[in-house]
């Protein structure tokens, strides 16, 4: 019995099958021939490029021309010169034409760097005081001589500091006599720091106590000079802004065959009298 019934149903689903008419997928002919059109102009494009001469390639090279991209490289970079200059000159010029170019775009800056330290008399120095527009503004401190054209505003001729161009001024520094003292000579400058002697000021202490006071006075007068040129003397030494260019040449012997020099009007006034200890 269950196998007259499995036969049945074998033959219902055969029959079931016959009866539904096969599928046919239709294909888009327009379609299939612009795909095999452009496979076979890519395989017609291939074949004709690895069937070139060598003449048909020198030609092809040669229609390339270099000279669009050299255009678009030198239109870049003259945008680029154009706005760099106007960065740096602080919107002064477009065409780096600047009146007081930064050191590292001064021909003298690097010529400085390469050549080494110069050594310049005081007579050839002077030459150097900023009258001359062609040549760089030095002044020297303590034997050191520095460029300082980056502010000739300020130590060109008409600058209010004009007096330390072309000069060692180290006594001007400490004094603030800048007219008066442009000589590196610092002898007697520690005077602006001690006290007057005034006699009835002064019995107030034993000869020996006035003698050690004023041996402490001096000591203290020639250290406040010490520190007094030491600040300016570090001053152009870590500024980026003025750099070191050489020394000043001076025979060893030059300090003796100098004056000595009194102090200035304006340093002298300072002094006063020792003040009387109290009780």
């Amino acid at each position: 019995m269950t196998t007259t019934r499995g036969g049945v149903r074998q033959r219902r689903a055969q029959a079931a099958a016959e009866q539904i008419p096969p599928q046919v997928e239709e294909v888009d002919t327009s379609e299939a021939e612009e795909i095999e059109r452009e496979r076979e102009e890519a395989e017609a494009r291939l074949q004709k490029k690895k069937k070139r001469s060598p003449e048909e390639k020198i030609e092809e090279d040669d229609e390339y021309s270099p000279w669009l991209d050299v255009l678009r490289v030198l239109s870049f970079l003259i945008l680029a010169s154009c706005a760099l200059s106007y960065l740096i000159s602080n919107g002064e010029t477009f065409t780096w034409g600047m009146k007081n170019p930064p050191k590292y775009l001064r021909t003298d800056f690097w010529t400085a760097k390469f050549r080494g330290p110069i050594y310049l008399t005081p007579a050839e120095l002077a030459a150097y005081d900023g009258t001359d527009e062609s040549k760089p503004i030095y002044l020297a401190i303590n034997g050191t001589i520095y460029d300082v054209s980056a502010n000739r505003r300020t130590y060109g001729p008409d600058g209010s500091y004009r007096y330390f161009a072309g000069v060692d001024a180290a006594r001007s520094y400490v004094t603030g006599c800048f007219a008066e003292d442009r000589t590196p000579d610092m002898r007697g400058v520690e005077d602006m720091y001690l006290p007057l002697d005034d006699p009835a000021v002064d019995s107030h202490w034993t000869p020996e106590e006035l003698a050690a006071l004023k041996e402490k006075e001096r000591a203290d007068a020639l250290k406040r000079v010490h520190d007094g040129l030491l600040h300016w003397v570090k001053f152009f030494e870590d500024s980026p802004k003025y750099p070191k260019v050489g020394y000043v040449k001076r025979p060893k012997d030059w300090l003796e065959r100098e004056p000595r020099r009194p102090l200035c009007k304006s340093a002298a006034k300072g002094r006063k009298r020792r003040t009387i200890p109290k009780n």
